[in-house]
C-alpha cells in the first residue's frame, strides 16, 4: 500500500500593529456607536498599521516570530507562498520583499490573491509542494494592511477591517497528522458584491476615480452576509461528508473572522456548539487573509496532537471552502 506524503503545521507566527482602533474613537469619526458595532459584527477592536509598514513588512515580522519560536534557520526555508489581496506594489510580488525582509535567502516566493480565503488557497498550493516530496519547509503567509483600502468616511465598512498577518510553517508530517482535504470555490458572480472597483487594469486609477473615491473597499453587505454563511455551511458541510466524518468527530471549527454573527449562524447551521468555534474577532476586526493563521497563532497552546480541526473562510470574488486538518506537534 502506498502512503501518501501529507503536509502538516509544524510552527506557527504573527503580528498585529501596536495601534488599536477602538469604537469608542470610530465614533467619533462616523455615525456609529460601540453597542451598534458590537451588536451588528462582534468587534470591540482592531490594529492599525503605521502609514510606512506595509503588508510585507507585517508579514516579514510573523514569519520572524515564526522563526523566533521554533528555532528553524532563516535559509533552510525554501518556498513562501504569500495569501494577500493589498500587496505594497500593483507589480512587484510582496512575497519576494518578505523574503528579503525576513533573510530567507534560499526560498523563493509568490502572491495568492484570494481575498479573505486566500489562506485556505495558499494552505493547499503550498500542501501540494510537501506531499510531492519536492520540499519539506513551505511557508504560507497571510497579510493584509486593510488600512489602506477603507474609507473611514464609510460606516458600513470602516468597522470591519484591521491589520494584521499570520504564518504556518509546513512540512512532513508524522503518525496521520497534517491537511487531510481541502474543498475550495469560486464564482465571480459574486465579484460585484465586494470590490475595491478602480485600480486595476479594468479601471486604471484616474482622476474621476479618486475623486469617487472607488481605490476603497465597497459591498452589498446582506448579499455578502447570506452567501457567506451558505458557503461556508456547505463547505464544511461537504469536507464531512468526503470524510466520513460526524460534527462530533471535530474538535475544533477555525472560521473566517468576518463578523460574530457569520460565525454563530455557521456553527448554528452545523450543529455546533460556540465553545468549540475559535473566535478573536473582537480584538482584530477582520483581517482579511490574515483571520486564519491569526487565530491558528492566538490559540495554538489549545490544540492537542490528533485533534481534528475544520477551516473554513469566505471572500471577495466571491472565493470560499474548508480544510482539513489534524494538529501535529509543534516545534515551538
Amino acid at each position: 500500500m502506498i502512503t501518501r506524503l501529507q503536509a502538516a503545521i509544524t510552527a506557527v507566527g504573527g503580528f498585529v500593529p501596536n495601534n488599536i482602533l477602538d469604537n469608542t474613537s470610530l465614533e467619533k469619526m462616523v455615525d456609529t456607536s460601540d453597542a451598534w458595532i458590537i451588536s451588528r459584527t462582534g468587534i470591540k477592536e482592531r490594529r492599525i498599521a503605521d502609514a510606512d509598514m506595509a503588508t510585507s513588512d507585517m508579514a516579514a515580522l510573523s514569519v520572524k516570530n515564526l522563526l523566533d519560536n521554533s528555532g528553524v534557520n532563516p535559509e533552510d526555508i525554501e518556498l513562501l507562498i504569500l495569501a494577500t489581496s493589498t500587496p505594497d506594489h500593483v507589480l512587484n510580488p510582496a512575497a519576494a520583499l518578505v523574503c528579503e525582509k525576513a533573510g530567507l535567502k534560499n526560498a523563493w516566493g509568490f502572491d495568492l490573491n484570494a481575498a479573505c480565503s486566500g489562506f485556505l488557497y495558499a494552505l493547499s498550493v503550498g500542501a501540494s509542494f510537501i506531499e510531492s516530496g519536492k520540499y519539506s519547509k513551505v511557508l504560507v503567509v497571510g497579510a493584509d494592511k486593510m488600512s489602506a483600502i477603507v474609507n473611514y468616511e464609510d460606516r458600513n465598512t470602516c468597522v470591519l477591517f484591521g491589520d494584521g498577518a499570520g504564518a504556518v510553517l509546513l512540512g512532513p508530517g508524522t503518525e496521520g497528522a497534517g491537511l487531510q482535504d481541502s474543498f475550495l470555490k469560486s464564482d465571480g458572480h459574486g465579484a460585484q458584491f465586494l470590490s475595491v472597483p478602480a485600480g486595476g487594469s479594468a479601471h486604471p486609477a484616474s482622476t474621476a476615480t479618486i475623486e469617487e473615491k472607488k481605490h476603497f473597499v465597497q459591498q452589498d453587505g446582506r448579499t455578502v452576509f447570506k452567501n457567506a454563511i451558505n458557503g461556508m455551511t456547505a463547505a464544511c458541510k461537504e469536507i464531512l461528508q468526503r470524510n466520513s466524518l460526524a460534527v462530533a468527530d471535530i474538535d475544533w471549527i477555525v472560521p473566517h473572522q468576518a463578523n460574530m454573527r457569520i460565525i454563530q449562524a455557521v456553527g448554528e447551521h452545523l450543529s455546533v456548539p460556540i465553545e468549540k468555534i475559535k473566535v478573536n474577532i473582537n480584538r482584530y476586526g477582520n483581517t482579511t487573509a490574515a483571520t486564519l493563521p491569526l487565530c491558528l497563532w492566538d490559540f495554538h497552546k489549545d490544540f492537542k496532537p490528533g485533534d481534528k480541526i475544520l477551516l473554513t473562510a469566505f471572500g471577495a470574488g466571491f472565493t470560499w471552502g474548508s480544510s482539513y486538518l489534524v494538529w501535529g506537534s509543534l516545534m515551538n
